[in-house]
């Protein structure tokens, strides 16, 4: 069980760190909400994946590339809504 949590952790830190570089601009988040973004990012490409694929079998995590993906959509959505990053041109 305790594996299980810091491989999520771990698996959730990774996709975060990929998604914060993917997205321009700066990231004023810290590590724990890193970790977070990765670990929905990954239930989200989850299930966005079996809505592609297979239809709707609940939510599960996703792979690499799904979780980043995933990642990437829940961090510009995080943006969004909290307005925390604006991009200076």
């Amino acid at each position: 069980m305790l594996w299980t949590i810091i491989g999520w952790l771990v698996f959730g830190l990774i996709a975060g760190f990929i998604a914060r570089a993917v997205v321009p601009g700066k990231d004023d988040i810290g590590l724990p909400m890193t970790i977070l973004i990765g670990v929905v990012g990954s239930v989200v490409g989850g299930f966005l994946f079996g809505l592609l694929t297979v239809g709707f079998r609940g939510f599960q995590p996703a792979g690499w590339i799904g979780s980043v993906i995933g990642a990437v959509i829940v961090l510009v959505i995080y943006n969004k809504v909290t307005g925390r990053k604006r991009l200076h041109r």
